[in-house]
């Protein structure tokens, strides 16, 4: 199965999960799926006010420079492992 069928694969995945994942891993499954499915972040940071917003963004921009492939395997990885 190549990278791409593994990476939707874990996206189905994600949304059976047998229990609901604290914050900081939603934010860190949040910011894999999109540095393995757009790249780098983009845009302006959102304002001090928007703060789920500016948390999904900062975990996004933690992981600049991350290839889309490397960003693709870590999401599996840890749907995986969040499947038990």
């Amino acid at each position: 199965m190549s990278l791409q069928a593994q990476f939707d694969q874990a996206m189905a995945d994600s949304k059976n999960l047998p229990e609901r994942p604290d914050n900081m891993t939603l934010l860190k499954i949040y910011a894999l799926y999109k540095q393995g499915s757009a790249g780098d972040v983009t845009g302006e940071r959102p304002g001090m006010t928007d703060f789920v917003n500016r948390a999904k963004y900062d975990a996004w921009a933690g992981l600049k420079g991350t290839s889309q492939e490397d960003a693709q395997q870590q999401y599996i990885d840890l749907i995986e492992e969040l499947k038990g």
